[in-house]
C-alpha cells in the first residue's frame, strides 16, 4: 500500500465519517460507502491481513513490519472516522428519524437508488446468470427488510452476537447493519448505551464487531478474487432489495414496543405519497437529489484518489 500524503487521509477520515453516519441509520450499509469511495477492497485487504501471520510479523520483524503489513494507518484513519461518526451523530440521526423522518429516508432514497447504478455499473458485461443473481439478492434483501423487528432483552452474550452479525452486513454493500440491529431488537440497546457512554456494553457489541471483521473480511475478499462479477451482481441487488426499506412514506401498522425515553417503535407498511396526509413531496425529492448528488461526488472522489495512489 503506497503511503497516503496528509491530505488523502483527510478524505479517508472523511470516507469513514460518511461510513459511520450511514451505518447508525436502519436500511443503509456503510459498505455501499466504502465501495463506492474506492476504498472497499483496501478495507477488506488490510481486515484480512489481521490474521496470524502478522502476530509472527510482530514478534520477528517489529512493530514497524507489523503496521506496514496490516495497513495500520488506513485503519486507524478510517475507523476512527466511522467511530468519532458514530458516536457523534447517534443522537442527531435519532432525533431526525422522529422529527423528520420523510426527509432523511428521502436522502437515502437518492442514496441508494444512485449506488445501484454505481454498484451495477462495475459490472463490464451483464448475462443471463449475472442478472439471475441479481434477482437473486434483491428478493433475498426485499424479505429481510420486510421482517418486522424482534424484541429482546438485553444481555452481554445477545450484545456479542449482535456485534457479529450487525458487523457483517455493515461491510456489505446493500445490506444495513443497523437494520439488522433492528430485526435482531439489539438497536435501541446500542442506541442508548453509544448516547449515554455505557462503557460495558459498548466494549461488549464492540468485540462481537472485531470478530465480525476479521472472519468475514477474509470470506469477502475471496468472493471478489473467485467471483467478482457474481459478487457485484448479488449486491446491486441487495441495494435494489434494500429501497423497500427505505421508502420514505410509511404508514404504522401495529405498536411494536416503547424505548425508555419515550420513543415508540411500530411495525410499518410502505405506501403512495398520495396516502400520506403530508407527504412533503418537494423536499422529499430535494433531498433525494441531494443523496444522489452525495453518491457522486463519492465516486469522483474515489476514481480520483485511485488516480492519485
Amino acid at each position: 500500500m503506497s503511503q497516503r500524503t496528509l491530505s488523502q487521509n483527510i478524505r479517508l477520515f472523511l470516507t469513514g465519517t460518511a461510513m459511520g453516519a450511514a451505518d447508525v441509520v436502519p436500511g443503509v450499509s456503510g459498505g455501499t460507502i466504502a465501495f463506492i469511495s474506492g476504498v472497499y477492497e483496501e478495507l477488506l485487504g488490510s481486515l484480512s491481513s489481521l490474521n496470524p501471520k502478522a502476530l509472527r510479523i510482530l514478534f520477528k520483524e517489529g512493530i514497524a513490519a507489523f503496521w506496514k503489513y496490516i495497513n495500520g494507518t488506513f485503519l486507524v484513519v478510517l475507523f476512527g472516522g466511522i467511530g468519532l461518526s458514530i458516536v457523534s451523530l447517534a443522537k442527531l440521526i435519532t432525533w431526525l428519524l422522529v422529527n423528520e423522518p420523510l426527509k432523511l429516508w428521502g436522502f437515502f432514497f437518492g442514496l441508494v437508488v444512485a449506488s445501484v447504478w454505481m454498484v451495477g455499473r462495475q459490472v463490464k458485461k451483464w448475462n443471463v446468470p449475472l442478472v439471475v443473481l441479481l434477482v437473486a439478492g434483491a428478493i433475498i434483501a426485499y424479505f429481510l427488510t420486510s421482517l418486522p423487528p424482534l424484541s429482546a432483552e438485553k444481555t452481554y452474550w445477545f450484545l456479542l452476537l449482535s456485534g457479529f452479525i450487525a458487523i457483517c452486513a455493515m461491510i456489505l454493500p446493500g445490506i444495513s447493519g443497523s437494520f439488522i440491529l433492528l430485526m435482531l431488537g439489539s438497536y435501541q440497546m446500542i442506541m442508548y448505551s453509544l448516547k449515554n457512554f455505557n462503557v460495558v456494553d459498548i466494549l461488549v457489541f464492540g468485540t462481537g464487531c472485531i470478530l465480525g471483521l476479521l472472519s468475514f473480511s477474509r470470506v469477502l475478499k475471496w468472493l471478489f478474487k473467485k467471483f467478482e462479477y457474481g459478487t457485484l451482481a448479488v449486491l446491486t441487488g441487495f441495494l435494489v432489495g434494500s429501497l423497500n426499506k427505505i421508502w420514505p412514506w410509511k404508514e404504522n401498522l401495529e405498536l411494536l414496543y416503547t424505548h425508555s425515553d419515550g420513543r415508540q417503535e411500530f411495525v410499518q407498511a410502505n405506501i403512495s405519497p398520495s396516502q400520506h396526509a403530508d407527504p412533503q413531496m418537494v423536499w422529499v425529492i430535494v433531498c433525494a437529489i441531494i443523496g444522489a448528488v452525495v453518491i457522486l461526488g463519492l465516486e469522483w472522489y474515489g476514481q480520483r484518489t485511485k488516480q492519485e495512489a
